[in-house]
């Protein structure tokens, strides 16, 4: 990487390596990523994702070298978070609490916490001021979990499993909200999810983790050049198998995906139809073995 490009990136790691007690969940891991990115960062339970975003917000010790926003997160973070913004499971607002007494927290804690946005991003729901969290239903829940969030004007915001517990409606407009409302080139998000599926359309880049290293990291447009799922008949399956896909699955009537990596495009439509594969699919592929 050059070093205008270095200079850029949002986060850059290097060897980061964290150990709780005896089990190693990042090891020797790096990436870099850039402003104006959305990155899906996907993995197994236990695979590292939670422990690479608290190293990022600063929140554990760890060895290796980080750069977040040009700051060490260790020695810097106070700083740090006036540009960031983290968000775990949308869901979790104390029941007892008032929209505006929320309002009131959030605009105390950040100070790049924008009040009017959040009103009248606030004025197009059915919140009103006095309503407390366990009156509203899961959907005003995240309304308001989305107005304090799109008030924030921070350089990096950080998802780790924003959408657990909705419901797909909810789910599908948190992030729509998301893109339309908050994303611009100058911000960087970054979500953790098991629901690939639903941020696979959003998403700009990809990183897949397993066991504390990163497997996979490639723009989404990338992934579409370089992956090919074929959809085969019994008679081709030998000569589909000599080109050594990286995944097969059985499908009804006798049918089988086979799915490839970097084989021109043109010698697979010769075997059968051709797709490209779902980020869901390509993820079971690259992690096969890793829950046997």
């Amino acid at each position: 990487m050059n070093a205008l490009a270095s200079h850029q990136a949002v986060v850059s790691a290097h060897g980061l390596r964290k150990v709780y007690k005896n089990k190693v969940a990042l090891d020797n891991t790096q990436f870099e990523i850039g402003a104006g990115k959305i990155i899906g960062l996907i993995g197994p339970n236990g695979a590292g994702k939670t422990t690479a975003l608290k190293a990022v917000l600063g929140l554990i010790p760890f060895e290796g070298e980080l750069k977040v926003l040009g700051r060490d997160p260790r020695t810097q973070r106070d700083d740090l978070m006036n540009d960031v913004c983290f968000i775990a499971d949308v869901a979790v607002l104390p029941r007892w609490i008032r929209v505006r007494e929320a309002i009131e927290f959030v605009a105390g804690v950040h100070p790049r916490f924008d009040r009017a946005k959040c009103e009248r991003f606030l004025a197009n729901t059915q919140l009103k001021p006095n309503m407390r969290v366990r009156e509203m239903s899961k959907g005003m829940i995240v309304q308001l979990h989305l107005a304090l969030v799109m008030a924030i004007d921070a350089k990096l915001l950080v998802l780790d499993e924003p959408t657990l517990g909705l419901d797909i409606m909810y789910r599908k407009e948190f992030y729509q909200r998301l893109l339309e409302d908050y994303f611009d080139d100058q911000k960087t998000i970054i979500i953790t999810t098991h629901q690939v599926e639903e941020i696979e359309h959003i998403l700009t880049d990809v990183m897949f983790i397993r066991d504390g290293r990163i497997v996979l990291d490639a723009t989404m447009e990338s992934l579409s050049e370089r992956y090919v799922e074929v959809l085969l008949g019994a008679d081709r399956i030998d000569e589909a198998r000599a080109m050594k896909p990286i995944d097969e699955r059985s499908l009804p009537f006798g049918k089988t995906v086979m799915m490839f990596d970097g084989v021109p495009l043109n010698r697979l439509a010769a075997l059968g139809e051709t797709r490209i594969p779902g980020l869901a699919d390509l993820f079971v592929a690259t992690m096969k073995g890793t829950y046997a």
